[in-house]
C-alpha cells in the first residue's frame, strides 16, 4: 500500500538518474522563459554550440520589463527594448514559442501558462523567476531557477537538485468576510517565518484550502518561496480539473479522461507520511498587513507594531533595522498608517477574481481615491485585461480615481517604468517587501491582499476593509 506524498511521487517519476553528488537529476516538463533571465542563458548556449532539444517543452512571454502604460516600440528604455529584441530572436532562433505583447497571450508568466492550460498536475515545472512556485496550486512540482540553470534547462530539459523534506500545512475551517488568500499565506509566513521552510517543499492542505478557487490557490503557493520552501502545491481535485477544462493546452477528448484519472492518482496518499505537519485554523486569520521589510513581518490589520521582544533574539537587529527603515514604532497601530501609492497587480494578486474583489470593495466604498495618492491597477495577461474590461471593471476602477494599464510585472519589481520615488510608501498586492523592492532605494512597502489595497487606496492610509464589506452586506439584507 502506497504512503507517499504528491511530492514524492512527481519528484520519483520525474528522476533520470542520481549523481554522484547524492543530487538527482530531475526531468523538467515545462520550462517557461522570460525576458531578463533567459539572455545569458541563450548566449551560453550559443558560445558553447548547444541546441535546444525539447523546444516544444519551453515557453516564453514578456513581463519584467514591459511598459504598462506606453507599450509602443521601440521602448523609451534602451535596455529593456534590446532585451525584447533578444528574445524574440532567441525564440525564433531555437523554436520556442513566444508570447509577445497584442498576441492575446502576453502576461506575467506565472498567470499566462495556468490561463493557457499549458500547467497541469504531476508536472515539474521551472522558470527562471522566484515565485514559479506559484504553479505547484496545480499539483505540480515548481521551482524558481537562475539563469545558469535556466541554460542547463534549455540544453538538457533537466536539472539537478536535492530531495526536499516536505512539509504538510493544514489550515480547516471558512474564512472570515474580507479575508482572502494573500491573508492565509501572509499568516502563515508570520507564524512560520521566513526562514522556516528552507529544504522543505511545503503540501498546502485542509477544508479551507479545499473551498479556495484556483487563483486562491495560485496567490498562496505563489509565496511558499517567501516562507524558505523551495515549493508548495495543493493535491489537484475537481476544482483544479474544472479550471483546466477546454483551455488551449490541456487534454481534449479521450485523452482528458485518461488525463483526469492519472492526476488523481498522482495526489498524496490518504497515510502520506510527512517530515513535519503545520495545523491553523482559518478562523484566526484576519487581514494582514505587512509593517517590515520581509513577507514574515505581518499583524493583523486590528494590530499594532510588534515589540522587538516579542522575536527570538537572533532575530532583534533585523527588527531594529525594519522599525528604522520603516519609521514605525512598536506598538503604534498598523491601522492608519498614511500611504502614497496604492498598487493592485503582480503574479500575486493580478488575475480576474483579484479585480473582481477590488472593484466590490471600491463599488461598496462609494468614494474616490485619496487626492494624495497615486493609485493604479495592473492585469496580470491581455486575457485578464480583456475579461476585466468585458464586465465592466475598468470603468469601475476609472470612475473611481484609479488608473487602468497594460499587463506586466509593474511596480512589483519595478524593473519598468513604474517605480517608487523617495520615501514614498506603497499598498501593494505583490509578494516582497524588501528595501528598495519597489524601484526606490529608499522606499517603503505594506503588503496586502487586493481588497485591502482598494480600501488603502480611497482612505489614504491602511484601513480594515470589512468595515465597507460589512456595511454593504448588512444593507444588503435589509434590502
Amino acid at each position: 500500500m502506497s504512503s507517499r506524498t504528491l511530492f514524492d511521487k512527481v519528484w520519483d517519476l520525474h528522476t533520470v538518474r542520481t549523481l554522484p553528488s547524492g543530487q538527482n537529476q530531475l526531468f523538467i516538463g515545462l520550462h517557461m522563459i522570460h525576458e531578463v533571465t533567459s539572455p545569458q542563458a541563450f548566449a551560453d548556449l550559443r558560445a558553447k554550440g548547444l541546441k535546444v532539444p525539447f523546444p516544444e517543452l519551453s515557453v516564453a512571454t514578456v513581463d519584467h520589463i514591459v511598459p504598462t502604460e506606453d507599450q509602443s516600440r521601440p521602448y523609451a528604455d534602451g535596455l529593456a527594448e534590446e532585451m525584447m529584441v533578444a528574445i524574440a530572436r532567441n525564440c525564433r532562433e531555437y523554436g520556442i514559442r513566444l508570447f509577445e505583447p497584442g498576441s492575446g497571450k502576453q502576461g506575467v508568466v506565472h498567470i499566462i501558462a495556468p490561463e493557457q492550460g499549458l500547467t497541469q498536475p504531476g508536472m515539474t515545472v521551472a522558470c527562471g523567476d522566484s515565485h514559479t512556485a506559484t504553479h505547484g496550486a496545480f499539483g505540480a512540482i515548481a521551482f524558481g531557477i537562475g539563469t545558469s540553470q535556466v541554460r542547463d534547462v534549455l540544453a538538457t530539459q533537466t536539472l539537478s537538485m536535492s530531495r526536499l523534506k516536505v512539509r504538510k500545512i493544514q489550515v480547516d475551517g471558512r474564512l472570515k468576510s474580507g479575508v482572502y488568500a494573500k491573508d492565509v499565506i501572509l499568516h502563515i509566513l508570520r507564524k512560520l517565518t521566513a526562514k522556516g521552510g528552507v529544504g522543505f517543499a511545503y503540501e498546502f492542505a485542509g477544508s479551507t484550502f479545499s473551498a479556495m478557487s484556483m487563483e486562491e490557490r495560485m496567490t498562496v503557493c505563489n509565496m511558499a518561496i517567501e516562507g524558505g520552501a523551495r515549493c508548495g502545491y495543493v493535491n489537484p481535485d475537481q476544482v483544479t480539473f474544472d479550471y483546466l477544462k477546454g483551455r488551449e493546452y490541456a487534454p481534449t477528448g479521450d485523452n482528458w479522461a485518461k488525463a483526469v484519472a492519472w492526476w488523481t492518482s498522482i495526489a498524496s496518499d490518504a497515510d502520506a507520511q510527512f517530515d513535519d505537519i503545520k495545523t491553523f485554523r482559518a478562523e484566526d486569520i484576519e487581514p494582514t498587513v505587512t509593517w517590515g521589510i520581509s513577507p514574515d513581518h505581518g499583524v493583523g490589520v486590528g494590530e499594532s507594531i510588534p515589540a522587538k521582544e516579542s522575536f527570538t533574539q537572533d532575530e532583534w537587529a533585523t527588527i531594529d533595522e525594519a522599525y528604522q527603515y520603516m519609521d514605525l514604532k512598536a506598538g503604534q497601530p498598523i491601522a492608519g498608517v498614511v500611504i502614497d501609492v496604492a498598487f493592485i497587480g503582480s503574479c500575486t494578486n493580478g488575475r480576474i477574481s483579484d479585480l473582481r474583489e477590488a472593484a466590490k470593495v471600491i463599488t461598496a466604498h462609494g468614494g474616490q481615491v485619496n487626492a494624495k495618492v497615486k493609485a493604479f491597477i495592473v492585469p496580470g495577461s491581455e486575457a485578464v485585461k480583456v475579461a476585466a474590461e468585458a464586465e465592466g471593471l475598468d470603468k469601475i476602477f476609472t470612475a473611481h480615481g484609479f488608473e487602468w494599464r497594460n499587463a506586466g510585472c509593474s511596480m512589483c519589481l519595478a524593473m519598468n517604468p513604474d517605480k517608487l520615488k523617495g520615501r514614498q510608501v506603497s499598498a501593494s498586492s505583490s509578494n516582497r517587501n524588501f528595501k528598495g523592492r519597489q524601484g526606490s532605494p529608499s522606499g517603503r512597502t505594506l503588503l496586502m491582499s487586493p481588497a485591502m489595497v482598494a480600501i488603502a487606496a480611497l482612505e489614504g492610509k491602511v484601513s480594515d476593509v470589512r468595515a465597507v464589506l460589512n456595511t454593504s452586506e448588512s444593507l444588503q439584507k435589509k434590502n
